[in-house]
């Protein structure tokens, strides 16, 4: 087999000289083959499944720079890092690199030195980077958009730039000399049919060959349980972690003060904890990465900035002290366990149903509709007085969420990009409550999975499109499962 002057035995030769394996885990031939062949790939891979292999080594055997978007510092740090160990090279642009880094990076990359290129949204998105990537002689291979879940995703995290990713290829390819043909990959590990089909439509993806794999982990078991008050859910998280010795694990809260005030908790106990949130300065969150890897620091209390990508194989549990919003943050964060194959556990707890004893839960749930109903009330009032067209560094400098109620309005099918720069409104009523709806719709998901009396595998299995799969299923490892069979 021959894919696009390469023979796939050369394929296999470079994965084993690089990676060390004889073959591939499927469906990494099949990906690979997508992308070497030039075809747009939608590509749903559960975390552990060596996704990053998929776009580094055709990046290798390919000509012309592969552009890798992520969206946090962290996984883009944790997956050059691992290049580097493998004796490859791979450039990384931040805003937290020095500036003379971020000058020699960019002149090596005009300079078509690179093959790899890590990067956020942002920074793909600025002018410095644009420009050089626009050049007519610029030879791009294709774009990976890793982690692409969150284009799908409103809240407090929203990144609006993933809305406008879909107008990258289009206005590159007007720069570049005729025929040139550049291919779009998209990744993530949690996506259901109407967020995969929001995917391919955001991202203008062209026929895209689709890789589907179910995020059932034989190795990891699912656990809930409900805690009556919040003293109460600090023993619990005590008792469980004594019951662990010195193995490895993430307890994840949902606010940078949970983070410090649990961390000092623990430390006071004695125990090597560390508190992990966005609002740390970047060297304290390496220092807090490596050491955890390293197996230092015993377990991360830490916010969803943690864990996206960071690659440790040996995570024994992971306990979520608050239960997340919605299931996709769910499935990414328990999937950071049991990643080297061995038996992995996942607890989470939940307040006691009616609040009164502790309506910590609650209130958390209210916190954020509050978050999303003011960025639709503000997407409301600003959308009046937004121009029909214009440039979206001129809104953001004039209205501070201008560029959130764009990509709010963008994901109604009220806005069009004309380029990654420019925008056209179609319409001056958006219809802002269908979103809240379909946000509401996630959330309720996410509490029928923390009271299904169902196996909670056959559950997700549901969730997440694979219907087929869930059939009859049972896991025998979830508490569910094992309460049946008492």
């Amino acid at each position: 087999m021959v894919i696009k002057n390469v023979a796939w035995q050369e394929v296999k030769d470079k994965f084993k000289q690089v990676w060390g394996y004889e073959d591939f885990r499927p469906p990494q031939g099949e990906i690979i083959q997508a992308l070497l062949s030039g075809k747009d790939s939608l590509v749903i891979l559960p975390t552990g499944r060596g996704k990053s292999i998929c776009f580094q080594l055709p990046a290798l055997l390919q000509t012309g720079l592969t552009i890798v978007v992520s969206p946090l510092v962290a996984l883009m740090e944790n997956q050059v890092n691992q290049l580097k160990q493998l004796g490859l090279s791979g450039a990384l642009l931040h805003s937290e690199l020095p500036r003379s880094e971020r000058k020699k990076t960019l002149e090596a990359i005009a300079q078509q030195k690179s093959s790899l290129l890590y990067l956020s949204p942002e920074t793909l998105l600025s002018l410095p980077v644009w420009q050089i990537l626009a050049q007519p002689e610029m030879e791009i291979a294709g774009i990976v958009l890793d982690e692409v879940h969150c284009l799908t995703q409103w809240g407090t995290s929203f990144r609006p730039a993933y809305r406008r990713l879909g107008a990258v290829r289009r206005s590159l390819l007007q720069h570049k000399p005729p025929g040139t043909k550049i291919a779009i990959a998209a990744f993530t590990a949690t996506a259901d049919p109407q967020g995969q089909q929001e995917i391919a439509r955001v991202l203008e993806l062209k026929q895209p060959e689709t890789f589907l794999i179910a995020p059932y982990r034989d190795n990891l078991s699912l656990n809930i349980k409900t805690v009556w008050t919040p003293r109460g859910r600090k023993q619990e998280t005590l008792k469980f972690i004594q019951a662990k010795a010195k193995q490895s694990g993430l307890v994840y809260v949902r606010s940078r003060q949970d983070s410090q005030t649990l961390s000092a908790w623990f430390q006071s106990l004695g125990y090597a904890a560390a508190a992990y949130h966005a609002g740390l300065a970047t060297t304290e969150r390496r220092k807090i990465e490596r050491d955890w890897i390293a197996g230092k620091t015993q377990f991360a209390i830490c916010t969803s900035a943690f864990g996206m990508g960071i690659d440790k194989p040996d995570v024994r549990w992971i306990i979520h002290y608050h239960a997340p919003e919605l299931l996709a943050e769910y499935i990414q964060e328990v999937g950071r366990g049991g990643r080297d194959g061995k038996k992995a556990i996942a607890l989470t707890l939940i307040s006691e149903p009616t609040g009164w004893l502790n309506p910590e839960d609650k209130q958390r749930s209210q916190f954020f509709n509050r978050k999303l109903e003011q960025q639709y009330r503000q997407a409301r009032q600003l959308v009046k007085q937004l121009p029909n067209k214009g440039e979206i560094a001129t809104i953001k400098q004039q209205y501070p969420d201008g560029e959130i109620t764009l990509g709010i309005l963008h994901s109604l099918g009220l806005v069009t990009w004309q380029n990654p720069f420019h925008y056209r409104l179609r319409s001056a009523k958006p219809a802002l409550d269908r979103l809240a709806k379909s946000q509401q719709r996630h959330q309720q998901q996410m509490q029928q999975y923390l009271k299904t009396k169902q196996c909670r595998w056959q559950y997700l299995l549901q969730a997440f499109g694979f219907s087929r799969e869930a059939r009859g299923f049972k896991c025998g490892t979830c508490d569910n499962c094992r309460n049946q069979n008492i």
